[in-house]
């Protein structure tokens, strides 16, 4: 059969397309490309071949794939490929490395990449901007630009291991450059959900990145019925944007409480499901004079009851733009002794990458 033969199928209904209307495949999970490369008229294992090396850091356009001549021209004449270049880095005293890039339509998104012990975690955006609008967030303050393709959201992770292997870090294997993936960057993954489940499909496949689900954790503020979704669809680990246990309190911080409030939310936790040993990372930022009390700490001990759960409070880390401070230190140890006491593993997270904005709730996709 001539592999000119056939009219390629479009990835999916409504799927996005490049800006010049072409698809791209890095917006394709391994089955959907598969499909895709089948519809030109190539065999399936090529789809399989195509799909591994897209997956390689520092690979930007067909020449690279390592296939013939006619298959690349065959790929271009009916699809692109999309890459990250940034266009800032910013490098804190601490290590830590703030990536920004801007996307083809001009919007700005950032990544941060934290170094710690040889051990590398990358903190993703699923969205340009955030429409959920957290009281105490920079991001959430910009506004809401739009949702991140999966090619967006993969290509973060694929530009900064190029930026870590030419800046000479070394691994057995791509996959080892990165130990930990964390959704925590700009915007709230849940409410893009199908981009977000197509990039975590393509970054866990083993004939990818390969991360298992002990590598990658989804954040949110808490949209409860994506919750249950992502429990069905996928398995990851679970981080819940608490930062107050009163629904007054959390209502007046984070818009989304006012649709799924705490009792709803909470629940949502006791049924995702956990592997064994497995737990839901609870993230709390300490506002002074908010929800610092040890009263504020009884009422969380007594609302996470029977959930497996980790707890890292979080200085508030200030802009200078709002209203908030961060309790004193003596504060915030009596808040985390009130919890361990309760018997929760409970941390004080360090912020990272604060003198250059890249810690939490300080993105602010700016360039």
């Amino acid at each position: 059969m001539n592999m000119h033969s056939k009219q390629p199928i479009p990835p999916s209904s409504g799927s996005p397309l490049s800006s010049g209307g072409q698809v791209d495949l890095r917006d394709l999970a391994p089955a959907r490309l598969r499909d895709y490369v089948m519809s030109l008229g190539l065999p399936a294992k090529r789809g399989r071949q195509i799909f591994s090396r897209l997956c390689l850091p520092g690979i930007l356009d067909f020449s690279q794939l390592g296939i013939s001549r006619e298959v690349i021209t065959l790929l271009a004449g009916h699809a692109t490929m999309s890459s990250l270049t940034p266009v800032t880095v910013e490098k804190s005293s601490d290590g830590t490395e703030k990536f920004a890039f801007r996307l083809a339509d001009g919007a700005v998104i950032e990544s941060v990449l934290i170094p710690e012990d040889g051990r590398h975690t990358l903190c993703i955006s699923s969205q340009a901007g955030c429409a959920m609008g957290c009281r105490f967030c920079l991001t959430g303050s910009q506004g809401f630009v739009r949702n991140l393709r999966p090619a967006e959201i993969v290509n973060q992770v694929l530009a900064v291991m190029t930026h870590m292997v030419v800046s000479g870090i070394e691994r057995a294997t791509p996959r080892e450059l990165l130990n930990n993936l964390v959704f925590m960057g700009m915007g709230e993954p849940l409410a893009n959900y199908d981009n977000l489940l197509t990039a975590l499909t393509i970054l866990m496949d083993d004939h990818g990145l390969g991360f298992s689900e002990r590598r990658i954790t989804v954040s949110t503020c808490g949209i409860v019925p994506r919750m249950d979704d992502l429990g069905r669809d996928i398995r990851v680990n679970l981080a819940v944007s608490l930062h107050a246990a009163d629904d007054t309190v959390r209502s007046s911080l984070m818009p989304v409480n006012k649709t799924h409030n705490l009792e709803s939310l909470l629940g949502a936790c006791r049924r995702y499901p956990l592997g064994k040993k497995k737990v839901i990372l609870f993230e709390y930022i300490m506002l002074k004079g908010i929800n610092d009390s040890l009263a504020d700490a009884h009422l969380l001990a007594k609302k996470l009851q029977g959930i497996p759960s980790r707890i890292n409070l979080l200085p508030y880390n200030g802009t200078g733009e709002t209203e908030y401070a961060c309790p004193d230190e003596a504060q915030t140890l009596a808040f985390q002794k009130v919890l361990r006491d309760a018997g929760f593993n409970t941390f004080i997270r360090q912020s990272r990458g604060a003198d250059i904005s890249a810690a939490c709730g300080q993105l602010a996709g700016k360039s």
